[in-house]
């Protein structure tokens, strides 16, 4: 692939994601945990310090910008103790719409789906569903 097309991301990562889009900006550093569960449209701009663990597929549609040190998880724990004891885990998807914000320290969490063009406030932690076109933000994230 064209250097051009890859936002000057090293051949090296471009090769551990499933899908790289055109244009697509990673600033340093970044962590994946796997890579080839993590899609990502053309234009994606991901920030400074973003984490994704993807022990589930993520898919990051076109245009969409995530802010310094923003972290999408699909791994999850049981809440119980005693399944916690047995080792009980799951991985659920996260998705990610067209031209979306997602601001500065935001967290995802498993299961989650974001609808195009919503705009997530820094520092949120996102426990259910945004709808297209939604701004939310707080500990949990809530529509404002």
């Amino acid at each position: 692939m064209d250097p051009a097309l890859r936002g000057g991301c090293a051949p090296e990562l471009v090769a551990i994601f499933a899908s790289f889009g055109k244009g697509v900006f990673i600033e340093a550093p970044f962590h994946v945990a796997y890579g080839r569960n993590l899609v990502l449209g053309d234009g994606v701009y991901m920030n400074a310090g973003c984490v994704v663990l993807d022990t589930a597929p993520v898919r990051i549609g076109r245009r969409t910008m995530l802010g310094p040190a923003v972290h999408i998880y699909c791994a999850d724990h049981a809440h119980g103790p005693e399944e916690r004891r047995r080792g009980f885990e799951r991985a659920l998807p996260v998705n990610i719409g067209e031209d979306v914000w997602i601001g500065g320290g935001a967290i995802l969490l498993p299961g989650v789906t974001v609808g195009d063009g919503a705009l997530i406030g820094a520092g949120s932690v996102v426990t259910r569903d945004v709808a297209s076109g939604a701004r939310v933000a707080g500990n949990p994230a809530r529509q404002i």
